[in-house]
């Protein structure tokens, strides 16, 4: 009887797995003939950094309010070193992707030592610090940020001044980062995570050092925030205030929430909706605000796991 049950979780496993990845990979190959290309590229680096976030958050249950650091400065370094170094697109990714990470280290050395709210105020406060270096650092060029950011050619091969290539370029990266998500929190590391969130005391008892854990998560999940970002510098060609400012850091805590915090699938919903809310609506200018804030309460109320959360309940799927 075991034996046939654990046969029959392995399937549900696979099922659970299977099916939504491949939804998702559906999702990505008529997506830009239903939608305006470049908008399906700029959602997707925002569905990667909401991942980012999700994995703090969802899995670690730490609240990061300062979380557009690591894309923003992420995408000033990538598009510093592709226009002024003249870098290949990989390579400026790499650069902001490794200043991400290490900027991540140092954030969550300081935030980690505490809980709580106290936790999202540093990030807070830390956020507001590397903004306010973004405004006056001389390479990012203040308010009017780093423009005409070159595409030039990734791997020698992909021509990313051309739409298709920049397209299956920007979709690789993004599934990349989700496939390290995904194994992240599939893996024992992951599992560790996941106990802290649930109960960090009795993690602690068992002899983990839930700090480093803790470190380790932040700095992946900023490094994954610098992915997106400097992925959206070279699609954008630009890097701005905005990918900085606190604003984004509102955002992606919207698009966690709304999705489903906690799910794998769920901050990549959320971040389609937002994205294409702004998108939309933004015909109605300051409104679009007023209108995500009425779709937050709404799905608060009404849809308390999320949306992806309550499909996975309603279905009995793990997503």
């Amino acid at each position: 009887m075991s034996a046939i049950s654990a046969a029959t979780s392995a399937k549900h496993e696979l099922r659970d797995a299977a099916v939504p990845f491949a939804l998702l990979l559906m999702f990505l190959v008529v997506a830009p003939f239903l939608a305006y290309p470049f908008f399906v590229m700029q959602m997707l680096c925002i569905a990667l950094f909401a991942c980012a976030f999700n994995l703090l958050i969802g899995y670690v249950g730490l609240l990061s309010f300062g979380h557009a650091m690591f894309l923003g400065m992420a995408s000033y370094v990538c598009a510093h070193a592709a226009k002024t170094w003249g870098l290949d697109p990989e390579l400026s990714i790499l650069c902001g992707v490794a200043v991400s990470a290490g900027l991540g280290l140092v954030a969550g050395a300081l935030a980690i030592r505490s809980q709580g709210i106290y936790f999202a105020m540093i990030t807070v406060a830390l956020s507001q610090m590397v903004y306010f270096f973004c405004v006056e650092a001389p390479f990012t060029h203040g308010e009017d940020g780093i423009q005409s950011v070159p595409q030039g050619m990734a791997f020698g091969v992909l021509d990313l001044s051309k739409t298709a290539p920049l397209y299956i370029f920007v979709a690789a990266v993004f599934l990349f980062g989700f496939f390290i998500v995904y194994r992240t929190v599939n893996s024992p590391f992951g599992e560790i995570l996941k106990a802290i969130r649930e109960n960090e005391a009795r993690t602690t008892s068992l002899g983990y050092r839930v700090a480093r854990y803790k470190l380790m998560a932040f700095a992946l999940s900023a490094a994954l925030a610098g992915l997106a970002g400097a992925t959206k510098a070279i699609v954008a060609q630009n890097a701005s205030l905005s990918d900085v400012s606190f604003g984004m850091s509102g955002e992606v805590v919207l698009m966690t929430l709304l999705g489903g915090m906690g799910t794998l699938y769920g901050p990549v919903v959320g971040a389609v909706v937002v994205v294409a809310m702004q998108n939309y609506f933004a015909q109605y200018g300051e409104w679009v605000t007023v209108m995500q804030g009425a779709v937050f309460v709404a799905c608060v109320l009404l849809f308390r796991r999320g949306i992806v959360g309550e499909i996975g309940k309603a279905i009995g799927w793990s997503l």
